[in-house]
């Protein structure tokens, strides 16, 4: 793999986090030998920084709002120039979210809407206009999905994101195949003239054998950071500043676009950047929308959710209840609890399950009965709020239209 060339790129290390331990990029995540990824790790060499007390605390004060839970337990972690983001927002200056979605399957996983989940939680929070990119192309180009098949996954899906609750005021969501052209196409263009092929060869480890559609699409993973991509929104304004929530395998498209901002007079995109959700197997990386054994779908049905969680949730608990009973369970690899971290809004419940569940005293078929009401709840809810979403609701949510920044 060439070394990286481009300043930012150079600073906050390559894309792939290749060593015996992990494999992090925006493609493939592996854990080490003992099947976790070393966020410590992760953080020092890509370069970003952990997300403080202090951070958590001010975001409350601005907000005035009590932080989502996945901010207060550090599911969400990491970030690059957040803080610049909340003086801006102190300021009065305006800002806008941009996350989104590569369709490669009809139906979203639970891993899947956690980053939707607390965007939602950052739109209401901060009442600022969001955009949400559907890679049916990137999926197209690394999964060999059919060009029409990757178009009708990216409308599915859009389904399953307008039900996680976006003001259809404040939410632009946009598809590749539908949307690229105009000032969006002229932004790409602007950012490949300004990367080259050993940078995208050093930053993502693409190497001769991939197709050149691949080469290119960093450009278009890139260009929603900024904000004349949306001349429907933001006019020709390149003042607005972009906040990006997402998991920190996609940091690597970032640190490129960071890099080329300012010398297409834009400001460097700030992230907010989460952990991965575990598969059900155990933490040894992303679930997989190819294997239905690792993932709750939210197609799922309770029959369905309760059969997987019993059956597949790695358990951190005793292999008997007499050993149980006097060890307790392993929280740190514990899948259940993990999952009720993500999910279990109740922080004293949550407290007290880890203590009771820790020392020996709920077992783990407690422990998961706790997860498999809170995840049927969960699930049903989505179904009945994606129920609602018709074809006409998401083509509302995909017409480009004004949209108030405040």
């Amino acid at each position: 793999m060439d070394p990286p060339t481009s300043k930012e790129s150079s600073k906050e290390g390559n894309g792939e986090i290749a060593t015996e331990e992990q494999v992090v990029t925006p493609w493939t995540v592996t854990g080490g030998t003992d099947g976790k990824i070393d966020y410590n790790k992760l953080v020092e060499q890509f370069g970003c920084s952990l997300i403080t007390d202090e951070v958590v605390k001010r975001i409350e004060k601005l907000t005035g709002k009590p932080a989502h839970p996945f901010l207060r337990r550090g599911i969400i972690f990491a970030h690059r120039d957040l803080t610049a983001i909340l003086d801006c927002y102190e300021q009065g200056k305006p800002f806008y979210l941009y996350t989104g979605r590569g369709p490669s399957s009809e139906a979203l996983h639970l891993g899947h809407l956690v980053p939707f989940m607390f965007t939602k939680w950052l739109q209401d929070a901060f009442k600022v206009p969001l955009v949400i990119q559907l890679t049916d192309d990137e999926k197209s180009l690394w999964k060999g999905i059919d060009v029409e098949e990757s178009r009708r996954l990216a409308r599915e899906n859009a389904k399953d994101i307008i039900a996680c609750g976006f003001d259809i005021s404040r939410t632009f969501i946009f598809s590749d195949y539908e949307y690229i052209g105009g000032a969006f196409y002229r932004n790409i263009s602007r950012i490949q003239r300004c990367v080259t092929l050993n940078q995208v060869r050093g930053i993502f480890g693409l190497t001769g054998e991939d197709n050149i559609g691949k080469i290119s699409f960093p450009a278009v993973q890139a260009a929603p950071s900024f904000p004349d991509s949306f001349p429907h929104m933001f006019g020709s304004r390149k003042d607005i500043r972009c906040l990006i929530p997402c998991a920190i395998d996609q940091d690597p498209y970032f640190r490129m676009t960071r890099d080329v901002a300012p010398r297409l007079g834009h400001n460097k995109p700030a992230l907010i950047e989460s952990r991965f959700f575990p598969a059900l197997q155990g933490e040894s990386g992303k679930m997989s929308a190819s294997d239905e054994t690792s993932a709750i779908f939210v197609t799922d049905t309770p029959k369905q959710i309760k059969s997987k969680i019993n059956k597949y949730a790695f358990s951190g608990g005793g292999a008997t209840v007499e050993l149980h009973r006097q060890n307790g369970a392993n929280l740190d690899v514990d899948v259940p609890y993990k999952y009720l971290t993500f999910f279990l809004d109740d922080d004293e419940k949550l407290q007290k399950i880890g203590k009771e569940y820790g020392s020996g005293e709920m077992l783990t078929g407690e422990i998961k009965a706790e997860l498999v009401k809170l995840i049927e709840d969960m699930v049903t809810r989505h179904q009945a709020a994606r129920a609602k979403v018709s074809e006409d609701v998401v083509d509302m949510f995909m017409a480009p239209r004004p949209m108030h920044l405040y």
